[in-house]
């Protein structure tokens, strides 16, 4: 990198006030030749074009400092996100890696190519940035406020604009890989970019081929993930489904064995149950990864020519093969209810005893049940129902592969129609689809099977139904015990196919109207329609669809299918009224707006209004009003009811229960006979039910920012932003907290006479344990969409850079100096979900229903470098401020009740031997700080892994990153 590139990183990474070109050239003049879209967040195509609402910056340089893998790992630091969907979630996620800003949800954060939307992952209507070509970009914007009435009203938080190099010539190749200083986490990233003009320059092409490949971080390769912690009393705390069974059902007491929270445990030696403690639980991080294996494949080409002076046809396609791997502990039969037969061949003597005694079958009864050489039908046969919970090691982990293929295609015409009015007329289509396999996982119904089963009277332990190849299945005895043949029969592979097609027909016109008397520039405007229409479908195979047949899913998943379309015009103006008079050096006003019309929602309106003020120049004054409406997505209208999990450390009826309590148990659904014995939530781990509502209507923002850009002259290479932002959502489509639930039916502080009310409407408990674990027949906590929510935030941005030749600065030596800061402050977050339920402040908390991962109230990034014509040398500094635990979470240990304010250092130097040459070296967490210990049940099951936070503290260590770059 040469001395300037430097000096625009320093730029690249603080928020910019002035404008910004969407081309490798820095000349306004041959901006506006190519016509290119100058501003993120604008749709008039100007080269002096200021916009009123604040854009974020990273440049190239910073992207190849960074030598991230991903789009993803580019921003997952940037201080105005919040960690969403990434490598670092591996139970809860579906694969892609998403982006969220304000922490408002990733559902309204909009993510552009170009400026175009991409077509979505999923149902729920979000962008994989794994599709993102990083080496075709040469710079991300990011924009927030002012965003809905450009792009569309779903771009409520903002839109992040990956933009690509135009008119690329020659060939670069470029490719680094990164490892941990432990030898692991290893990440490979190759990619080719060749590009040509053709016909006098009248033409360019470029094509972009990479390949990334990431290896998986095992959870229990790092001391911190080496088992599960329990986060009430820092001990070790396995999951119930065991290498050796543990019964929960019958429950301990009616076994006549002491009461344990862990269930009755089979003993092979004695061929006993007895109470199971701790040490017979299992360590659920076995097989579990802190961070996800990636294997991508992209190939992206652009193309334009332009067919007269005022026709240009351009053309863009690209295909996206990703497939992410995720992994949980071996599968087992877990808190399902089985029919076991009294004369499996398994059972002990002794256990069997035990097991009629607790089920009230006299010995005279049990003995001839036990003798019966058949099974259901068979005189004499007898069975009962159990909870027996097993994992089944000898199975291996749960795998859970993602394969998607993305590919797009865009087509459109663009020129002028007179000299200052141009237009852009363009179709685009794509298409996402997604086979996600379930490995070895196994089979309900074949355990179920492989339980009846007898001795017959040749001495052979044979299945009472012995289709499919039945093998009797062994749960007494030790771990592998349980046989090749016995895994065979039981095991399953399961399959879900999701599409996703996406097309977009849109057009508009741009151009110059007039001056006012004290303006120079001309008042621009753009005007433009747009058709989208998008359809979404999920087909799992035929085990997938049946309640709880496939073992660890709980529940049965549906098919999903729905699409809606949208016709849309919009408008925009941006109007110059002083311009070098005093006190007015520039002063403008801009307006947008929006009108869409849904298939699902109707019609609703978006505006914006905002303006710039600069009185002196390189002190400007700017702000915008806007006000989004955005409809609900296919997910939130068309999911069919579909189980998932939830944290929870101490379930309300678990323990020594009594009275009104008691009593509000057993109207949940806990049987009577359980209070006193109801378990602990499995793995810190409860069901929870979501669906979707056809119902739904529209949800409102209104978001307004202001701030400050100063570049003054007398201060060269000096640049500072300042900008507030607010963002209040009402009839926001949202699912209520799941503490909200379980707090407002099971605490007196928010139900005083615990009386049955509407939140313990939302709760069913396990028919035969009383537990909020169990398969299909327990929905736990039932989270719905509603229009009830309400979600406000509000903060600051802050932008620095400085950059000076070394000789300014009275040192004689060679080179450039500058800093960069880009930060973040959070003054508020609040959600409240519906009116029933707490206006919840999760400003710098953290927690397990309610506020999730932390929410700090600082966040910043700043780089500090120096560098020549053929070196250079800059240090990163991530902050992370303190979080504590949400107040009114009780039953967590002391020391997890708050984390420390966090900084992380990474060092990046790269040299330039040749012209043609660029070696680079970066060091991440260079001073190898480690995750912290909040123990596995605070912050969701989703963003909680290891007993940390994966996705906002760094759980790999110190890493190293070595890269190569030749350009011809």
């Amino acid at each position: 990198m040469r001395s300037s590139a430097l000096g625009a990183l320093a730029l690249g990474i603080g928020a910019v006030s002035g404008p910004v070109f969407a081309q490798t050239t820095s000349d306004p003049a041959a901006a506006a030749e190519q016509g290119e879209v100058v501003v993120t967040g604008s749709r008039i195509v100007r080269p002096d074009l200021e916009s009123a609402s604040p854009v974020s910056v990273i440049s190239a340089q910073e992207i190849q400092l960074r030598q991230p893998g991903t789009a993803e790992e580019l921003l997952r630091d940037m201080p105005a996100l919040r960690p969403a969907i990434g490598p670092g979630v591996n139970n809860g996620s579906d694969g892609s890696a998403t982006l969220e800003l304000r922490g408002i949800d990733a559902k309204r954060t909009m993510v552009l190519l170009d400026g175009r939307r991409l077509v979505p992952f999923g149902l729920d209507g979000l962008t994989d940035t794994n599709n993102i070509p990083v080496a075709l970009i040469e710079r991300v914007d990011t924009l927030t406020g002012g965003a809905s009435s450009t792009y569309g009203a779903d771009a409520v938080a903002g839109v992040i604009n990956f933009i690509t190099k135009r008119d690329f010539k020659g060939i670069t190749a470029s490719a680094n890989y990164r490892v941990s200083e432990k030898g692991d986490a290893t990440r490979l990233k190759a990619d080719v970019v060749v590009g040509a003009s053709f016909d006098d320059d009248r033409g360019n092409v470029v094509l972009s081929v990479g390949y990334t490949k990431a290896n998986p971080l095992e959870t229990t390769s790092r001391a911190i993930g080496a088992y599960p912690i329990s986060s009430v009393n820092g001990q070790f705390q396995g999951a119930t489904a065991a290498l050796v069974t543990i019964f929960a059902a019958p429950s301990n007491a009616k076994l006549g064995l002491p009461a344990s929270s862990f269930g009755a445990v089979v003993n092979p030696t004695t061929g006993l149950l007895q109470a199971a403690t701790a040490a017979d639980t299992f360590n659920t991080n076995i097989g579990t990864y802190f961070q996800t294996p990636l294997d991508r494949i992209n190939v992206y080409a652009a193309g334009h020519y332009n067919i007269n002076d005022n026709v240009e046809f351009y053309s863009t396609a690209m295909f996206t093969r990703n497939t992410v791997r995720l992994q949980l502990a071996s599968s087992g039969t877990f808190s399902n209810t089985y029919q076991l037969a009294l004369n499996n061949p398994y059972i002990p003597t002794g256990i069997l005893s035990q097991l009629c005694t607790a089920s009230s079958i006299s010995a005279t009864d049990c003995a001839t049940a036990a003798a019966v050489k058949g099974g259901p039908g068979t005189v004499g046969y007898r069975e009962i129902p159990v909870v027996a919970q097993r994992r089944i090691t000898e199975m291996g982990p749960r795998g859970n592969s993602v394969e998607s293929q993305m590919f797009q295609v865009v087509g459109g015409f663009r020129g002028s129609i007179v000299d200052s009015l141009r237009y852009d007329v363009s179709a685009q289509y794509g298409e996402t689809t997604q086979n996600q396999t379930r490995e070895h996982w196994g089979s309900y119904s074949k355990v179920q099977q492989a339980l009846r089963a007898y001795k017959n009277a040749a001495g052979q332990y044979v299945c009472a139904d012995t289709s499919n190849g039945c093998v009797p299945l062994n749960l007494f005895g030790p771990n592998g015990s349980i046989t090749p043949d016995q895994v065979g029969f039981i095991d399953l592979s399961a399959l879900i196919n999701r599409k996703v097609r996406q097309t977009v027909v849109t057009g508009n016109i741009t151009g110059d109207l007039f001056t006012v008397p004290l303006a120079d520039h001309k008042i621009g405007f753009a005007v433009g329609a747009e058709y989208r229409k998008i359809s979404a479908s999920s087909m799992p195979d035929s085990a997938s669809q049946i309640q709880g047949e496939v073992l660890g899913t709980g529940a049965r998943t549906p098919p999903d299918f729905g699409e809606y379309s949208v016709k849309e015009v919009f408008a925009e103006i941006n109007a110059p009224l002083v311009e070098d008079k005093p006190f007015f050096y520039r002063l403008a006003v801009e307006a947008g707006i929006r009108y869409s019309d849904y298939t699902t929602t109707g019609g609703s309106t978006t505006w914006k209004a905002g303006g710039t003020w600069e009185p002196y120049q390189g002190f400007k004054f700017r702000g915008t009003y806007s006000v989004a409406v955005r409809s609900p997505n296919i997910q939130e209208l068309y999911q069919s009811p579909v189980q998932s999990l939830g944290n929870l450390t101490v379930d309300p009826c678990s323990g020594n229960v009594t009275g009104a309590l008691a009593a509000l148990c057993i109207a949940t659904g806990a049987p009577a006979s359980t209070i006193g014995s109801i378990p602990s939530p499995t793995s810190n781990q409860i069901n929870t039910t979501t669906s979707g509502n056809r119902n739904l209507d529209v949800e409102r923002a209104r978001t307004y920012t202001f701030g400050t850009a100063l570049t003054p002259s007398f201060l060269p290479g000096f640049a500072l932003t300042v900008d507030y932002f607010h963002i209040r959502i009402r009839d926001a489509i949202t699912q209520p907290a799941q503490s909200d639930i379980l707090n407002g039916c099971y605490s007196t502080v928010l139900n005083p006479t615990l009386s049955y009310n509407s939140f313990c409407q939302l709760i069913k408990r396990n028919p035969l344990t009383g537990s909020l674990n169990g398969a299909g027949e327990t929905p736990g906590v039932i989270l719905g969409y509603s229009n009830l929510g309400v979600i406000e935030t509000a903060g600051w941005d802050i932008g620095l850079t400085q950059r000076a030749r070394m000789d300014d600065l009275g040192i004689n030596v060679p080179g450039i100096l500058s800093i960069a800061m880009n930060a973040t402050r959070l003054n508020y977050y609040h959600f409240q979900a519906n009116p029933n339920s707490i206006n919840r402040d999760c400003t710098g908390y953290y927690s397990s229903g309610g506020c999730t991962n932390p929410r700090a109230k600082w966040r910043w990034t700043g780089r500090l470098g120096y560098g020549t014509d053929v070196f250079d040398v800059s240090l990163l500094w991530t902050h992370v401020s303190r979080v504590s635990l949400e107040p009114g979470v009780a039953n967590i240990l002391p020391a997890f009740r708050q984390i420390p304010a966090y900084d992380y250092f990474d060092l990046a130097t790269r040299v330039s031997p040749t012209e043609n040459l660029e070696l680079s070296l970066t060091v991440n967490n260079l001073f190898n700080k480690q995750p912290p210990l909040v123990g596995n049940g605070v912050g969701g099951t989703t963003y909680n892994g290891g007993n940390t936070f994966p996705t906002i503290y760094d759980v790999i260590g110190r890493s190293f990153t070595i890269g190569a770059r030749l350009k011809f």
